[in-house]
Protein backbone atom coordinates (compact mmCIF):
# COMPACT_ATOMS: atom_id res chain seq x y z
CA UNK A 1 0.00 0.00 0.00
CA UNK A 2 1.47 3.64 -1.06
CA UNK A 3 0.02 6.30 1.76
CA UNK A 4 0.78 9.74 1.70
CA UNK A 5 0.12 11.87 4.96
CA UNK A 6 -1.13 15.77 4.27
CA UNK A 7 0.48 18.26 6.83
CA UNK A 8 0.38 21.50 7.11
CA UNK A 9 4.58 22.22 7.07
CA UNK A 10 6.99 18.87 7.57
CA UNK A 11 9.32 20.58 9.41
CA UNK A 12 6.95 21.68 11.70
CA UNK A 13 6.14 18.16 12.61
CA UNK A 14 6.90 16.68 15.91
CA UNK A 15 7.52 13.21 17.48
CA UNK A 16 4.50 13.38 19.25
CA UNK A 17 2.12 14.51 16.92
CA UNK A 18 -0.42 11.56 15.81
CA UNK A 19 0.53 11.68 12.55
CA UNK A 20 3.39 10.88 13.18
CA UNK A 21 2.74 7.37 14.95
CA UNK A 22 0.39 6.95 11.98
CA UNK A 23 2.82 7.06 9.67
CA UNK A 24 5.68 5.61 11.68
CA UNK A 25 3.20 2.18 11.92
CA UNK A 26 2.57 2.27 8.71
CA UNK A 27 6.00 2.14 7.77
CA UNK A 28 6.52 -0.74 10.26
CA UNK A 29 3.44 -2.60 9.03
CA UNK A 30 5.86 -2.45 4.97
CA UNK A 31 3.86 0.58 3.64
CA UNK A 32 5.47 3.11 1.56
CA UNK A 33 4.85 6.27 3.40
CA UNK A 34 5.47 9.64 2.14
CA UNK A 35 5.12 13.15 3.38
CA UNK A 36 3.82 16.40 1.50
CA UNK A 37 3.18 19.68 3.00
CA UNK A 38 -0.32 21.66 1.77
CA UNK A 39 2.66 23.94 -0.24
CA UNK A 40 4.12 20.86 -1.68
CA UNK A 41 0.95 19.78 -3.29
CA UNK A 42 0.57 20.21 -7.54
CA UNK A 43 -2.10 19.94 -10.30
CA UNK A 44 0.49 18.63 -13.20
CA UNK A 45 -0.34 18.89 -16.96
CA UNK A 46 -1.36 15.26 -17.56
CA UNK A 47 -4.27 16.60 -15.29
CA UNK A 48 -2.66 14.10 -12.46
CA UNK A 49 -2.87 16.00 -8.82
CA UNK A 50 0.48 15.20 -7.02
CA UNK A 51 2.78 17.02 -5.77
CA UNK A 52 6.35 17.25 -4.19
CA UNK A 53 6.78 14.70 -1.37
CA UNK A 54 9.42 13.29 0.61
CA UNK A 55 9.31 9.28 1.20
CA UNK A 56 10.24 7.42 4.43
CA UNK A 57 13.55 5.35 3.78
CA UNK A 58 13.49 1.93 3.82
CA UNK A 59 14.94 1.12 6.71
CA UNK A 60 14.29 0.27 10.63
CA UNK A 61 13.78 3.18 12.93
CA UNK A 62 14.50 3.17 17.00
CA UNK A 63 12.06 5.97 17.98
CA UNK A 64 9.68 8.56 16.22
CA UNK A 65 12.30 11.01 16.64
CA UNK A 66 14.97 9.53 13.91
CA UNK A 67 12.23 8.48 11.98
CA UNK A 68 10.83 12.04 11.62
CA UNK A 69 14.21 13.32 11.17
CA UNK A 70 15.19 10.81 8.33
CA UNK A 71 12.08 11.95 6.47
CA UNK A 72 12.94 15.78 6.74
CA UNK A 73 16.54 15.21 5.47
CA UNK A 74 15.29 12.70 2.34
CA UNK A 75 15.10 14.57 -0.89
CA UNK A 76 12.32 15.99 -2.38
CA UNK A 77 10.33 13.30 -5.08
CA UNK A 78 7.58 13.87 -7.22
CA UNK A 79 4.65 11.49 -6.69
CA UNK A 80 0.79 11.90 -8.37
CA UNK A 81 -2.53 10.44 -7.82
CA UNK A 82 -1.56 7.23 -10.02
CA UNK A 83 1.19 6.39 -7.68
CA UNK A 84 -0.89 6.08 -4.48
CA UNK A 85 -3.14 4.38 -2.66
CA UNK A 86 -4.25 6.53 -0.06
CA UNK A 87 -4.20 10.03 0.95
CA UNK A 88 -4.59 10.83 4.39
CA UNK A 89 -5.74 14.43 5.22
CA UNK A 90 -3.61 15.50 8.58
CA UNK A 91 -3.54 19.30 7.90
CA UNK A 92 -5.34 21.66 10.14
CA UNK A 93 -6.74 24.64 8.14
CA UNK A 94 -7.23 26.79 11.29
CA UNK A 95 -3.12 26.30 11.75
CA UNK A 96 -3.19 28.48 8.71
CA UNK A 97 -5.93 30.98 9.39
CA UNK A 98 -3.24 34.28 10.03
CA UNK A 99 0.15 33.54 8.09
CA UNK A 100 -1.02 31.48 5.23
CA UNK A 101 -5.00 31.63 4.43
CA UNK A 102 -4.11 30.49 1.05
CA UNK A 103 -3.65 27.11 2.45
CA UNK A 104 -6.59 26.36 4.87
CA UNK A 105 -8.18 24.71 2.03
CA UNK A 106 -5.52 23.07 -0.34
CA UNK A 107 -5.78 20.10 1.73
CA UNK A 108 -9.59 19.79 0.32
CA UNK A 109 -9.34 20.78 -2.35
CA UNK A 110 -6.38 18.70 -3.74
CA UNK A 111 -7.77 15.97 -1.84
CA UNK A 112 -11.48 16.16 -4.14
CA UNK A 113 -9.10 15.74 -7.15
CA UNK A 114 -6.97 12.71 -5.78
CA UNK A 115 -10.47 11.27 -4.80
CA UNK A 116 -11.81 11.78 -8.37
CA UNK A 117 -8.90 10.06 -9.68
CA UNK A 118 -8.97 6.98 -7.83
CA UNK A 119 -6.96 7.35 -4.97
CA UNK A 120 -9.34 7.06 -1.69
CA UNK A 121 -8.93 9.86 0.87
CA UNK A 122 -9.55 10.31 4.48
CA UNK A 123 -11.20 11.92 5.99
CA UNK A 124 -14.01 12.11 2.90
CA UNK A 125 -12.53 15.75 1.52
CA UNK A 126 -16.74 17.07 0.74
CA UNK A 127 -17.75 16.22 4.44
CA UNK A 128 -14.28 18.15 5.15
CA UNK A 129 -15.24 21.23 3.42
CA UNK A 130 -18.50 21.27 5.16
CA UNK A 131 -16.97 20.83 8.24
CA UNK A 132 -14.44 23.65 7.98
CA UNK A 133 -16.11 25.20 11.24
CA UNK A 134 -18.03 24.46 14.17
CA UNK A 135 -21.27 25.26 12.06
CA UNK A 136 -20.99 21.48 11.36
CA UNK A 137 -21.46 20.75 15.04
CA UNK A 138 -25.29 22.49 15.06
CA UNK A 139 -25.88 19.45 12.57
CA UNK A 140 -25.23 16.36 15.45
CA UNK A 141 -28.71 15.55 18.06
CA UNK A 142 -29.39 18.64 19.76
CA UNK A 143 -29.39 16.61 23.53
CA UNK A 144 -25.37 15.43 23.36
CA UNK A 145 -24.73 20.01 22.59
CA UNK A 146 -25.13 23.02 24.75
CA UNK A 147 -26.71 25.40 24.18
CA UNK A 148 -25.60 27.93 21.08
CA UNK A 149 -26.01 30.82 19.14
CA UNK A 150 -23.55 31.94 16.75
CA UNK A 151 -23.89 35.45 15.49
CA UNK A 152 -21.91 38.81 15.86
CA UNK A 153 -24.62 40.70 17.36
CA UNK A 154 -23.03 42.32 20.91
CA UNK A 155 -26.65 42.26 21.45
CA UNK A 156 -27.24 39.22 20.96
CA UNK A 157 -24.48 37.90 23.32
CA UNK A 158 -25.53 40.10 26.03
CA UNK A 159 -28.72 39.17 25.99
CA UNK A 160 -27.55 34.84 25.41
CA UNK A 161 -25.03 35.99 28.72
CA UNK A 162 -28.01 36.88 31.12
CA UNK A 163 -30.06 34.10 30.07
CA UNK A 164 -27.08 31.71 31.04
CA UNK A 165 -26.53 32.95 34.92
CA UNK A 166 -24.11 35.33 33.83
CA UNK A 167 -21.30 33.03 32.53
CA UNK A 168 -20.83 31.83 28.84
CA UNK A 169 -17.98 30.66 26.49
CA UNK A 170 -17.18 32.59 23.59
CA UNK A 171 -15.06 31.21 20.57
CA UNK A 172 -14.40 32.02 16.61
CA UNK A 173 -16.53 29.82 14.26
CA UNK A 174 -14.01 29.00 12.18
CA UNK A 175 -10.71 27.64 14.21
CA UNK A 176 -9.15 24.84 16.86
CA UNK A 177 -6.92 24.13 19.38
CA UNK A 178 -8.11 26.38 22.02
CA UNK A 179 -7.34 29.85 20.01
CA UNK A 180 -9.30 32.36 20.81
CA UNK A 181 -11.47 31.06 23.59
CA UNK A 182 -12.98 33.48 26.48
CA UNK A 183 -14.77 32.61 29.61
CA UNK A 184 -17.21 35.78 29.93
CA UNK A 185 -17.95 35.72 33.54
CA UNK A 186 -19.00 38.85 36.25
CA UNK A 187 -15.38 40.03 36.23
CA UNK A 188 -14.53 39.33 31.93
CA UNK A 189 -17.73 41.12 30.93
CA UNK A 190 -16.46 44.55 31.38
CA UNK A 191 -14.52 43.44 28.47
CA UNK A 192 -17.12 41.86 26.44
CA UNK A 193 -17.21 44.58 23.58
CA UNK A 194 -13.18 44.07 22.91
CA UNK A 195 -13.53 40.36 22.99
CA UNK A 196 -16.31 39.90 20.69
CA UNK A 197 -14.85 42.60 17.98
CA UNK A 198 -11.01 40.35 18.22
CA UNK A 199 -12.87 37.20 17.58
CA UNK A 200 -15.37 38.83 14.61
CA UNK A 201 -12.28 39.79 12.94
CA UNK A 202 -12.02 35.97 11.77
CA UNK A 203 -15.93 36.12 11.46
CA UNK A 204 -18.99 35.17 13.45
CA UNK A 205 -19.11 34.49 17.29
CA UNK A 206 -19.97 30.96 19.01
CA UNK A 207 -21.13 31.37 22.05
CA UNK A 208 -22.04 28.05 24.68
CA UNK A 209 -23.75 28.08 27.88
CA UNK A 210 -20.53 27.34 30.54
CA UNK A 211 -20.65 23.47 31.70
CA UNK A 212 -19.62 23.35 35.50
CA UNK A 213 -18.05 19.78 34.38
CA UNK A 214 -15.77 21.81 32.89
CA UNK A 215 -13.40 22.75 35.42
CA UNK A 216 -12.56 18.77 35.75
CA UNK A 217 -11.44 19.37 32.08
CA UNK A 218 -12.66 17.35 29.25
CA UNK A 219 -12.09 13.48 27.49
CA UNK A 220 -10.96 13.47 24.07
CA UNK A 221 -12.35 10.04 22.73
CA UNK A 222 -11.31 8.49 18.88
CA UNK A 223 -13.51 7.35 17.15
CA UNK A 224 -12.72 4.94 14.20
CA UNK A 225 -15.56 4.89 11.33
CA UNK A 226 -17.92 6.25 14.21
CA UNK A 227 -16.89 3.58 16.90
CA UNK A 228 -14.37 3.75 19.52
CA UNK A 229 -10.97 2.26 18.67
CA UNK A 230 -10.64 -0.24 21.66
CA UNK A 231 -6.89 -2.50 22.33
CA UNK A 232 -7.18 -4.81 24.87
CA UNK A 233 -10.27 -3.38 26.62
CA UNK A 234 -8.75 0.02 26.67
CA UNK A 235 -10.12 2.58 24.96
CA UNK A 236 -8.63 5.32 22.95
CA UNK A 237 -9.33 8.21 25.23
CA UNK A 238 -7.52 10.97 27.32
CA UNK A 239 -8.77 13.02 30.34
CA UNK A 240 -7.53 16.44 29.58
CA UNK A 241 -6.98 18.83 32.31
CA UNK A 242 -6.16 22.51 32.08
CA UNK A 243 -3.66 24.07 33.78
CA UNK A 244 -4.11 26.68 36.77
CA UNK A 245 -6.04 29.87 35.87
CA UNK A 246 -6.59 28.52 32.31
CA UNK A 247 -9.94 27.18 30.82
CA UNK A 248 -8.34 25.47 27.68
CA UNK A 249 -7.82 21.74 27.88
CA UNK A 250 -5.66 21.72 25.05
CA UNK A 251 -2.74 19.81 25.47
CA UNK A 252 -0.77 22.48 23.47
CA UNK A 253 -1.93 24.83 25.92
CA UNK A 254 -0.71 23.76 28.83
CA UNK A 255 -2.72 20.77 29.47
CA UNK A 256 -2.03 17.83 30.86
CA UNK A 257 -3.23 13.79 29.92
CA UNK A 258 -4.27 11.64 31.66
CA UNK A 259 -6.45 8.06 32.10
CA UNK A 260 -10.27 8.41 30.66
CA UNK A 261 -13.41 6.70 32.88
CA UNK A 262 -15.79 5.88 30.17
CA UNK A 263 -18.78 6.66 31.36
CA UNK A 264 -22.59 5.22 30.09
CA UNK A 265 -23.32 9.05 29.25
CA UNK A 266 -20.19 9.12 26.83
CA UNK A 267 -21.04 5.74 24.91
CA UNK A 268 -24.72 7.10 24.72
CA UNK A 269 -22.91 10.09 22.65
CA UNK A 270 -21.36 7.87 20.89
CA UNK A 271 -24.11 5.81 19.79
CA UNK A 272 -25.62 8.83 18.90
CA UNK A 273 -23.04 11.30 16.75
CA UNK A 274 -21.70 7.73 15.54
CA UNK A 275 -23.83 7.30 12.68
CA UNK A 276 -23.66 10.42 10.96
CA UNK A 277 -19.58 11.01 11.50
CA UNK A 278 -19.55 7.39 9.52
CA UNK A 279 -21.96 8.38 6.77
CA UNK A 280 -19.80 11.36 6.18
CA UNK A 281 -16.99 9.42 5.98
CA UNK A 282 -15.35 10.64 8.67
CA UNK A 283 -12.95 8.08 9.41
CA UNK A 284 -10.48 9.22 12.07
CA UNK A 285 -12.16 11.76 14.50
CA UNK A 286 -11.68 12.99 18.33
CA UNK A 287 -14.55 14.03 20.14
CA UNK A 288 -14.40 16.13 23.24
CA UNK A 289 -16.92 15.75 26.00
CA UNK A 290 -17.29 18.04 29.05
CA UNK A 291 -19.94 16.38 31.67
CA UNK A 292 -22.91 15.00 29.66
CA UNK A 293 -22.67 17.20 26.50
CA UNK A 294 -20.21 16.82 23.76
CA UNK A 295 -18.14 20.14 22.87
CA UNK A 296 -16.39 19.46 19.93
CA UNK A 297 -16.22 17.23 17.21
CA UNK A 298 -12.48 16.97 15.71
CA UNK A 299 -12.37 16.20 12.27
CA UNK A 300 -9.18 17.80 10.89
CA UNK A 301 -5.82 16.10 12.30
CA UNK A 302 -7.33 15.09 16.19
CA UNK A 303 -4.26 14.84 18.25
CA UNK A 304 -3.16 13.27 21.61
CA UNK A 305 -3.26 9.40 20.38
CA UNK A 306 0.55 9.28 21.77
CA UNK A 307 -0.84 9.94 25.23
CA UNK A 308 -3.74 7.25 24.70
CA UNK A 309 -1.04 4.62 24.21
CA UNK A 310 1.77 5.49 26.59
CA UNK A 311 -1.08 5.61 29.49
CA UNK A 312 -2.57 2.20 28.70
CA UNK A 313 0.05 0.69 27.73
CA UNK A 314 -1.68 0.13 23.79
CA UNK A 315 -0.80 0.27 20.26
CA UNK A 316 -3.84 2.21 19.05
CA UNK A 317 -2.26 2.86 15.88
CA UNK A 318 -2.58 -0.70 14.17
CA UNK A 319 -6.15 -0.68 14.27
CA UNK A 320 -6.13 2.53 12.04
CA UNK A 321 -3.90 1.17 9.76
CA UNK A 322 -5.53 -2.09 9.57
CA UNK A 323 -9.01 0.01 8.90
CA UNK A 324 -6.77 1.62 6.16
CA UNK A 325 -6.09 -1.45 4.28
CA UNK A 326 -9.30 -3.21 4.39
CA UNK A 327 -10.87 -0.07 2.98
CA UNK A 328 -7.90 -0.10 -0.27
CA UNK A 329 -8.39 -4.02 -0.07
CA UNK A 330 -12.69 -3.82 -0.23
CA UNK A 331 -12.06 -1.40 -3.02
CA UNK A 332 -9.64 -3.38 -5.31
CA UNK A 333 -11.70 -6.51 -5.03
Amino acid sequence: MKIAFIVNQLMKETAVYTTTGLALQAHKMGHEVYYLGVGDLAYFSDEQMGGLARKVPSKQFRSPDTFLQAIKESEKIQIKAADLDVLLLRNDPSADIDKRPWAQNAGIVFGQLAQKQGVLVLNDPTSLSQASNKMYFQYFPREVRPETIITRSVADIEAFYKAKGNKIILKPLQGSGGRNVFLINKQEVKNLNQIVDAICRDGFVVAQEYLPAAKNGDIRLFLLDGDPIVVNGHYAAIHRQQKKGEIRSNIHQGGTAGKARMTKRIKEIVELVGPKLKEDGMFLTGLDVVGDKLMEVNVFSPGGLVHACELYDADFYTPVIKAIEDKVRIRKE
